[in-house]
């Protein structure tokens, strides 16, 4: 990967409903316009994502999605209102950002949730799209949410024990992301810190392949601070309890429209947050869109992925 370069630009984003969005723009001012989907949703968008695009050739566009990293207000106040922050402000985001950097067509590049988001804004707005680059793809559909919080418990049983054993007992046969989004919004400050927790630690038991799983040491330094913790863990099961507020079809129906835009998808073959038949089936519906499965890599990815997603930028770089 690249070593990113400072921001040469920065702001705050008014889009509406009380949001504004971090946005700051790397690389070089009259490079080729790229904007990083990062995932979660709820996570941020860190430098690192800038890695990925050569900086001599690209215009790297990092942004906050509604809530999240710098954006604000945070989802880390439980005060803040998430009904205005679904699957369609976010996309509309990302036009009044591109309209704002004043972009014609952009590069999308996105991991995880941010596939989700990447692929629901490329095909709504196919023609402001110049290429796609993804990894660890995901939809979060009805049955991608049902898999990720119950199905692949079945190589997690002791910590999907847990997970489960954190919710009151009549919520555990049902819809569990949005049973821990009801505890995510409780009034007892309490009961939030522990759903932030149990949820958490599912998060990181199920992503890594060399995660340990011991509750209270965590892999990812980010979830041992509370209030990020907080903040990811409520975003994320407002999104994944309403299967992404779209319709279960809504991108693998409209993949056609794509047609004639360049993809490359990346996925671990290993990755039990998200099966890689996911990805396959994307790429299958998707007229030239090139898909890497990657052997023994997880939900995580890996430098040998990071690599085929450079290679892609790279060769997008002259589109």
């Amino acid at each position: 990967m690249y070593e990113p370069t400072p921001p040469h630009d920065e702001g705050l984003l008014d889009v509406g409903d009380g949001q504004r969005l971090h946005y700051e723009v790397r690389g070089i001012p009259d490079g080729v316009p790229a904007v990083v989907l990062h995932g979660g949703p709820g996570s941020g968008c860190s430098p690192w994502w800038a890695g990925f695009f050569d900086p001599e050739r690209y215009r790297v566009v990092l942004l906050d999605q509604r809530g999240a990293g710098r954006s604000t207000p945070s989802t880390q106040d439980p005060a803040t209102d998430l009904s205005v922050n679904t699957t369609t402000h976010l996309v509309a985001d990302l036009e009044r950002l591109r309209d704002h950097l004043g972009v014609d067509r952009w590069l999308l590049l996105g991991g995880s949730w941010g596939s989700t988001l990447g692929l629901t804004y490329a095909v709504t707005h196919p023609g402001r799209v110049r290429a796609v680059v993804l990894g660890a793809v995901t939809l979060t559909r009805t049955a991608d949410v049902e898999w990720l919080t119950r199905g692949v418990g079945r190589y997690f049983p002791e910590a999907h024990q847990r997970f489960l054993a954190a919710l009151p007992e009549p919520d555990r046969g049902g819809n569990l992301a949005a049973a821990y989004a009801r505890l995510l919004a409780s009034p007892d400050p309490q009961v939030r810190f522990d759903a932030a927790v149990a949820w958490c630690e599912w998060e990181e038991a199920i992503a890594s392949l060399e995660a340990t799983a011991v509750p209270g040491v965590w892999g990812n330094p980010r979830y041992a601070e509370p209030d990020f913790r907080y903040g990811f863990a409520r975003t994320v099961t407002h999104y994944f309890g309403n299967a992404a507020f779209q319709p279960d079809d809504a991108i693998l129906s409209r993949l056609d429209r794509l047609a004639g835009v360049p993809a490359v998808l990346c996925h671990g073959r290993l990755d039990l947050a998200g099966p890689a038949d996911v990805a396959w089936d994307v790429a299958r519906r998707w007229p030239g869109a090139e898909l890497h499965i990657v052997d023994g890599v997880g939900h995580l990815g890996s430098d040998r992925m990071n690599a085929l997603m450079v290679a892609a930028t790279d060769r997008f770089a002259s589109l």
